[in-house]
């Protein structure tokens, strides 16, 4: 049955002494300056490399959130801006469709099969894929990797801190996944920037510092069976078939071995599903958590009493303030900007008719600065209270499958970098990605003004 109105479960509350204390101020108020214009194209990839629309999707939750967009080159969609709009549209997978692509593009039926991933597939067809590696990202699994993460993450700063000034993105917060994707996939540390430079390209496909091929500047056509329509994804293929018959000949306990283990049915992906799989692994398990962990400091350097806060917390050993904290950044960030989804049949949302085969598109970052779901939404508060987020998609069935990996490490960078640093500042003007996809901060100067005793 078609239907667009679930029940939404109220989340839990957290609450942490210092919310209800004057002696220690959490929060600051960061986009309140400038929110940007009103009426920003909200998917123009140009229009994000001046930082997030706010001020237009504020615009959009307040007169029409269930707005029709017009596109350029694409038949328009539905933006969906409120939090409890987002929240039930994702959980109905049989009225709203991920089938269609999940991306603003719109592919052909050719385009979609070549490229499909379980990121294009609904329930039961996503679960299947999902189980395979599921079982290596639980919190309780990814509980025992901390010890891993903190030593690179102790390493990787320890390099960077030797210097002065530095690119807080290219030294340390791609660093960290990176290798620690790396480990996972059981490739060579001497492979991971090399596998970072074909996730760029793939992820940043529409930015021209990372790929030659930037989708809506250049013809991407020839590509369009491609992931991304990215070229690098020949070699990324090439790789994956190398590491796949290393595998094969010597069964590993990684993630590449998880993946050509047989499935629940008990038959195997086939070659282009095992190919398409690890090149979406490639794609997101680096630079979302890259950009997470540079928009936390970005804020962090531009109110020092917050940096202050948080470091008090780390030193006093209250894992509870950081907790709250990384999910702070996560809400605040909320990186992955927004997922499509398709209409199966005709249906309403909040009133507005929605026709079968319509597009329509949550905005997290939209839904996650929802006024009437986050009390003040662009104060960025450390110790923010009712944070159920949806940076990570929330609940539905395509809940990030690296969630609890993500948190643990950006976790583990900040008590690191907070233990480590006493005033941290920016060292000039930082360059955003071109992309109405991610909103990534590509480069943040920083300048280290005092370590830690």
């Amino acid at each position: 049955s078609c239907t667009a109105s679930l029940r939404w479960t109220s989340p839990s509350t957290f609450r942490h002494p210092l919310w209800e204390s004057d002696a220690v101020s959490t929060w600051a108020e960061p986009y309140l300056d400038d929110l940007g214009p009103d009426d920003a194209n909200i998917s123009d990839h140009d229009v994000w490399t001046h930082g997030v629309p706010h001020a237009t999707f504020a615009r959009l939750r307040r007169e029409e959130p269930v707005a029709w967009i017009d596109e350029v080159d694409g038949r328009g969609y539905w933006a969906i801006t409120k939090y409890d709009d987002a929240f039930r549209i994702s959980r109905d997978v049989q009225t709203f469709t991920s089938s269609k692509g999940i991306r603003l593009e719109d592919m052909a039926p050719d385009e979609l099969e070549a490229r499909k991933t379980m990121m294009e597939q609904d329930p039961p067809e996503h679960t299947r894929y999902r189980r395979l590696v599921s079982r290596g990202f639980t919190p309780r699994v990814v509980s025992t990797y901390e010890a891993a993460i903190r030593a690179l993450a102790c390493e990787v700063l320890d390099r960077a801190l030797r210097d002065e000034r530095f690119d807080f993105v290219t030294e340390v917060a791609t660093e960290l996944p990176m290798r620690m994707l790396g480990r996972m996939l059981g490739t060579s540390d001497a492979d991971g920037h090399q596998l970072v430079e074909w996730g760029d390209a793939l992820l940043g496909n529409t930015d021209p510092d990372f790929t030659d091929y930037p989708v809506g500047l250049v013809d991407t056509d020839e590509f369009r069976l491609m992931p991304f329509r990215s070229p690098v994804t020949i070699d990324i293929f090439n790789y994956a078939a190398e590491q796949a018959a290393k595998r094969r000949e010597h069964p590993t306990d990684d993630v590449i071995s998880q993946l050509l283990a047989p499935t629940t049915d008990g038959a195997p992906l086939t070659d282009q599903e095992f190919k398409n799989f690890f090149t979406l692994i490639i794609a997101a398990g680096n630079d979302t958590t890259r950009y997470t962990m540079t928009h936390g400091l970005w804020v962090l350097m531009a109110h020092p009493h917050l940096f202050d806060a948080w470091r008090a917390a780390v030193l006093a050993g209250d894992e509870t303030l950081t907790a709250a904290a990384v999910e702070e950044v996560l809400r605040a960030s909320s990186v992955t900007t927004h997922f499509r989804r398709t209409a199966t049949c005709d249906t309403e949302i909040r009133g507005t008719k929605v026709r079968a085969g319509d597009k329509v598109v949550l905005y997290y970052i939209s839904v996650d600065h929802d006024e009437d779901r986050f009390p003040h939404p662009y104060r960025f508060d450390l110790a923010r209270p009712d944070n159920e987020h949806m940076a990570f998609g929330r609940n539905g069935p395509h809940l990030c499958l690296g969630a609890w990996l993500a948190r643990m490490e950006i976790k583990v960078v900040f008590e690191e970098l907070l233990r480590r640093v006493v005033r941290v500042e920016q060292d000039g003007p930082v360059e955003r990605l071109r992309s109405n996809f991610i909103s990534g901060i590509k480069h943040l100067p920083v300048h280290v003004v005092e370590l830690a005793a």
